[in-house]
C-alpha cells in the first residue's frame, strides 16, 4: 500500500473533489495528476481534500501525491537554543515523510524478483531506443520487422508448393479433351486409358459422313438415310452402326453402352459413365462422381468429393493442390519455430510471439555463430565454432 499518494478511478463523469489520505504540512506539498498529466488551480475545501477546476472523465486515473520540500530542513536547530516540542515535531515529520516518499518512488520502480529478474509489474516500458548491442531490449518495431520478413518467406514457400503441385492437372484435362484423334492419351500418372472426347466426336462425323455416302450409293433408300442421320432408337441398319444423332447426342446402343458414348456425353456428362467405364471431359474438369476413382481436375485443384473438402482424398491416396499447399504453410511454421534465423540478439519469443522451445537454434549476425536454447535452464547456447548452417538446421528438425 503506497503512504504518500492515493490512486483514484472515477466512475462518473461529474467527480472534481478527493480525499488526502495522509498527512501534509503545506498544500504546496500536495499535487494531483489526470492519466500522468499535473493539474494546476488546486483548491482545498477542507485539511483532508484536493478539488480540481473540473470534473474528471469516468475511468481517468487520478493520483494525489504529496511531495516534501527537501530544499532546506524544516527546523535548523541552534546551540544553547530551547528545544520544544513544536521544533522537534516538525523536523521529525520532515525526515518521517520524505521516508515514506521515499519508500513508494522505491517501490513504484522497476526491482529485481527473487529469481534476480527484473520486474516491471505488468506495466509497459517506454521510451526505448533501437537495439544495437546483443544484450540491448529489442523494440516493437524492431520484432514486427523480423515477423513481416518470416511471413513473406511463408508466402513464397506456399506458392511454390501450390505451383508444384498443380502442375499436371491442366495438361491432363486438355488430354482428356482434346487428345489427337486415334491416339490414347498417356496422363501424368503413366496411366494409358481410352481415346479423347475429340476423338469420339470425330467418330460421329466419320458416322454422319458414311451415312449421307450410303444415301448417295443407295438412292432408293431414303429411309435408310434417314435413319443414319436421325435414328436414335438404335442401330440405322442393323449390324452396320448407329446414326450421326446418335453419336452426337445419344441414342440406344450408344448411350451408356460399352465401347460407345456420344460426343455430348462424352463432352458433358456429370452424372455417369459415358461408356460403363470413363467419364466425361467435364466430369475430368470439373465433375465430382463418388465413382470417378481418379477425380476431376478441380477436385485435385480444390479437394475430394461432392463438396470439394480439402481433407478427402481424391483418388483413395492423395489429396488436392489445396490440401498440399495448406500442409506445405503448416510444415513451414513448425521448422520457423525450430530455426528463428539471423537475429543481432538472443531471442525471447519464437517468430509467431510465442514461447521458445527445446532446442531452437538462431544465427547471430553480430558474434557470427549458431545458437541452441536450453528450454531447461532458459539460456542460448553456441553451437561450437565450425558447425554448418545445414548441420544446425538439420538438427532443428531432427529436434
Amino acid at each position: 500500500m503506497a503512504l504518500s499518494y492515493q490512486n483514484y478511478q472515477p466512475t462518473n463523469n461529474t467527480t472534481d473533489t478527493f480525499s488526502i489520505p495522509f498527512t501534509f504540512t503545506a498544500e504546496s506539498e500536495i499535487s494531483v495528476t489526470v492519466d500522468g498529466v499535473a493539474q494546476t488551480g488546486l483548491t482545498f475545501p477542507s485539511t483532508s481534500s484536493v478539488q480540481l477546476t473540473s470534473p474528471v472523465a469516468s475511468g481517468s486515473l487520478v493520483q494525489v501525491r504529496r511531495t516534501t520540500s527537501l530544499a532546506s530542513r524544516a527546523v535548523d536547530f541552534a546551540s544553547g537554543s530551547v528545544l520544544t516540542e513544536e521544533d522537534l515535531d516538525n523536523s521529525a515529520i520532515q525526515l518521517f515523510h520524505a521516508s515514506q516518499e521515499a519508500v513508494d518512488r522505491v517501490g513504484d520502480t522497476i526491482g529485481l524478483d527473487t529469481t534476480n529478474r527484473w520486474d516491471a509489474g505488468n506495466n509497459r516500458i517506454i521510451n526505448v531506443g533501437t537495439p544495437t548491442s546483443n544484450t540491448d531490449a529489442a523494440t516493437k518495431s524492431y520484432a514486427d520487422g523480423i515477423s513481416t520478413a518470416a511471413a513473406a518467406a511463408a508466402v513464397t514457400a506456399a506458392n511454390a508448393a501450390v505451383t508444384a503441385a498443380t502442375g499436371s492437372i491442366i495438361p491432363d484435362a486438355t488430354k482428356l479433351a482434346i487428345h489427337p484423334i486415334g491416339s490414347q492419351y498417356t496422363l501424368s500418372d503413366g496411366t494409358t486409358t481410352d481415346y479423347s472426347a475429340k476423338h469420339y466426336q470425330d467418330a460421329a462425323s466419320t458416322s454422319a459422313t458414311n451415312a449421307e455416302t450410303s444415301e448417295t450409293n443407295a438412292g432408293t433408300s431414303e429411309t435408310n438415310s434417314q435413319n443414319w442421320a436421325v435414328k436414335t432408337d438404335g442401330e440405322a441398319v442393323t449390324g452396320q452402326g448407329y446414326s450421326a444423332k446418335a453419336w452426337a447426342s445419344g441414342g440406344t446402343g450408344i448411350t451408356d453402352t460399352a465401347g460407345a458414348g456420344s460426343a455430348k456425353d462424352w463432352a458433358s456428362d456429370t452424372t455417369n459413365q459415358v461408356d460403363g467405364t470413363e467419364f466425361s471431359a467435364k466430369e475430368y474438369a470439373i465433375g465430382s462422381q463418388a465413382a470417378n476413382p481418379n477425380g476431376s481436375a478441380k477436385q485435385w485443384a480444390l479437394g475430394g468429393g461432392a463438396s470439394y473438402a480439402t481433407n478427402t482424398t481424391i483418388d483413395g491416396a492423395n489429396y488436392s493442390a489445396k490440401y498440399y499447399a495448406e500442409l506445405a504453410a503448416s510444415n513451414f511454421d513448425s521448422f520457423d519455430d525450430k530455426f528463428l534465423g539471423a537475429k543481432s540478439s538472443p531471442p525471447s519469443l519464437d517468430n509467431d510471439g510465442n514461447a521458445l522451445i527445446d532446442g531452437a537454434l538462431y544465427y547471430d549476425n553480430v558474434g557470427k555463430y549458431l545458437s541452441v536454447y536450453d528450454l531447461g535452464t532458459t539460456t542460448w547456447n553456441p553451437i561450437q565454432a565450425g558447425a554448418s548452417a545445414g548441420f544446425a538446421i538439420a538438427m532443428a528438425i531432427a529436434l
